[in-house]
């Protein structure tokens, strides 16, 4: 009979135990010398009990970031829009989210894994390229909708989506990665994200409603 893994074994859950090893050691090995091996050392559970929850080291990867995608808690279905003013609020709010998220330091040293493995384990990137495009599927979703209310004009929803985000981070993602400087705070994020959707706003007005015709006098 096959024995089944405790997932709880110790003092945080199997599963927990081994992405926060796997973490550390991609971080400190690359994720090429990062074997299951050592990451089955640093967590303190056999390779059998690794395998049995995640079928190769890729799985792994994915996990860890698929982890930290989820804390982002965009919904995914999303009341449209009634006004201008509110499809600001909505863009703020998710735009805030990703900035906390995704500047965090656990999620830079993916992107910064990614960048150094990028001929090696190209395959890194990928996973994490997935986890962004969550993002950018939230954003164009909401832009159809404001299309559809009529609260912008017409046009791509994915280029404008990506249009919003290049104003909401701007150079920061490279400074970060950079270490030139750390996350932003709460306050900077306000500012962000309010500046952000206001240029937004700004690039695409309102649709003007088209002229009625004049009634011709009767003589």
């Amino acid at each position: 009979m096959k024995k089944q893994v405790n997932v709880e074994s110790g003092p945080q859950p199997l599963r927990e135990r081994i992405l926060h090893a796997a973490m550390e050691t991609f971080m400190e090995h690359g994720y090429v010398e990062a074997s299951t091996l050592k990451i089955a050392t640093r967590a303190q559970v056999s390779k059998r009990e690794l395998y049995a929850l995640f079928g190769n080291k890729q799985a792994m990867l994915s996990a860890c970031i698929a982890d930290r995608a989820g804390r982002m808690q965009f919904p995914s279905l999303l009341p449209p829009p009634s006004s201008r003013e509110e499809l600001a609020a909505m863009l703020s709010r998710l735009g805030a989210t990703a900035l906390r998220e995704v500047s965090h330091p656990a999620v830079m040293a993916v992107f910064r894994l990614a960048i150094v493995e990028a001929q090696r384990a190209p395959e890194v990137a990928v996973t994490l390229e997935a986890a962004r495009q969550s993002i950018r599927t939230v954003v164009r979703d909401i832009l159809v909708e404001a299309q559809s209310a009529g609260l912008i004009g017409a046009g791509d929803p994915s280029d404008m989506g990506n249009r919003y985000l290049a104003l909401l981070w701007g150079d920061l993602m490279v400074s970060i990665l950079l270490r030139i400087r750390e996350a932003p705070g709460a306050a900077e994020i306000d500012r962000r994200v309010r500046k952000a959707a206001e240029d937004f706003l700004s690039l695409y007005p309102e649709p003007k409603s088209p002229a009625r015709p004049r009634r011709q006098s009767r003589g």
